[in-house]
């Protein structure tokens, strides 16, 4: 499961990419701002980032206007690493390398076409473990210190 969560100034976005999940049968289950009434991202953030590190959703989709906010908060939550990501090359190998486990996206800089490649670029691709697993490790170790 995806949990798909926004600020205000990702709503617009959030439900373009919600659109691509419906399309391509992802189950995903959505937070944050509802109708575009403000928000504040880093309550959506840790809201939903509690619910990756808990198992409950195995990876998540977070929107803010440049993503760089909800990024900063979501990396505040133990277990999470997240990545801001503004195109493909991004997507591919923030999972490949870093075993990235919530995508963010900036509603605000980044069109519905792309976002919706760089979502299906990072759900589809799978970490490729080997010598970043030791890497991985290392982030773990920091974040437990």
């Amino acid at each position: 499961m995806v949990a798909v969560g926004s600020d205000h100034a990702g709503y617009e976005l959030k439900r373009e990419i919600i659109g691509l999940l419906k399309e391509k049968g992802i189950e995903y289950a959505e937070y944050g701002c509802t109708d575009g009434t403000p928000c504040d991202y880093p309550l959506v953030a840790k809201e939903v980032c509690g619910i990756v590190a808990s198992g409950e959703a195995d990876t998540a989709i977070l929107i803010c206007g440049t993503g760089i906010g909800i990024s900063m908060a979501a990396n505040k939550v133990k277990g999470i690493r997240a990545a801001v990501c503004t195109d493909t090359y991004m997507a591919k190998y923030t999972r490949l390398h870093n075993d990235a486990n919530v995508l963010c996206l900036g509603g605000r800089v980044t069109g519905a076409g792309s976002a919706a490649e760089i979502a299906d670029t990072f759900l589809n691709t799978e970490f490729e473990g080997g010598r970043h697993q030791r890497r991985v490790d290392l982030i773990t170790e920091i974040e437990s210190n």
